[in-house]
């Protein structure tokens, strides 16, 4: 198990990421402290994905500079779990749910080797924290959606990482599917005080867990907590146009933002809270 570094888990200063002339986003600074959830929202094209590649060590920083636990970012890291979007696997895909979560812990050595009786308790270990016993040897491209899903953050989890990265993990799951992968994420850090950077079009199935949200859009980005950031005055200013920000039956509706590189839904609505709006919708 890897001990908790001590100081922020994540941090950011006056950091910036720009693709020629284009800003996504500067002047970031933020520091995540271990078993904090940050929601990071905002229009698809706005550098939510970039951010996470920038943490991965994929991705350099155009300015500022971002260390992990102290240090610079580096590919392969056991400190940092990722969760990538979720795509579906060709049926005929050879390998194990559980294979796929001891890529985790190996995936990045070359050949065959035989996991040690260490290696193959955490692969077991990290199925059994996310429900995926039952399935283990199962072909991973004949698991449900929900049920990969639960693979991909068993992979996550078996280094044990200090930070648990998620880019867009709810993406394509029903809501059933959506509680119980939002309810596994929370269970982890709260239980091993993993910080989490949770990247998402739907803050709602979240709203309860997040600590923080990280907003980012037309370059800018705000950051608070859900109360502050998530309203009509905040996102207005973000967006330098008038955003509403509505509260429909425990569910938060963010209508009117402008068009974004890439088209802007990131707060999908389900039909009973769906509404006309003008210039698009969170």
């Amino acid at each position: 198990m890897n001990s908790p570094a001590p100081g922020p888990v994540l941090s950011l200063h006056g950091a910036g990421m720009s693709f020629g002339e284009r800003v996504l986003w500067s002047g970031l600074d933020l520091e995540l402290q271990p078993g904090e959830f940050l929601a990071v929202l905002g229009p698809n094209g706005a550098g939510k994905s970039t951010l996470l590649k920038a943490v991965l060590g994929q991705q350099p920083l155009t300015a500022g500079r971002l260390l992990i636990g102290g240090r610079d970012p580096g590919r392969g890291s056991d400190r940092v779990g990722y969760v990538p979007q979720q795509k579906s696997m060709d049926a005929a895909t050879p390998l194990r749910a559980r294979d796929l979560v001891g890529l985790g812990i190996d995936g990045h050595r070359w050949g065959v080797r035989r996991r040690s009786a260490d290696e193959r308790r955490r692969i077991a270990d990290a199925l059994e924290a996310v429900g995926a016993t039952g399935y283990a040897d199962a072909p991973i491209g004949l698991l449900s959606g929900g049920e990969q899903q639960r693979v991909r953050i068993a992979q996550a989890l078996a280094t044990d990482p200090d930070l648990l990265l998620c880019d867009e993990p709810l993406l394509s799951l029903d809501l059933r599917h959506q509680r119980a992968v939002a309810g596994m994420i929370d269970r982890r850090r709260r239980e091993h005080d993993t910080a989490v950077v949770f990247v998402t079009h739907e803050i709602n199935p979240v709203l309860d867990l997040v600590d923080r949200v990280l907003y980012i859009a037309g370059g800018g980005h705000r950051i608070g907590p859900p109360s502050e950031v998530l309203t009509s005055a905040t996102l207005s200013d973000l967006y330098r146009t008038p955003v509403d920000v509505l509260n429909v039956r425990g569910r938060v509706v963010v209508v009117g933002t402008p068009d974004e590189p890439g088209g802007c839904q990131h707060h999908d609505l389900t039909p009973e809270t769906a509404a006309p709006r003008a210039g698009g919708a969170a």
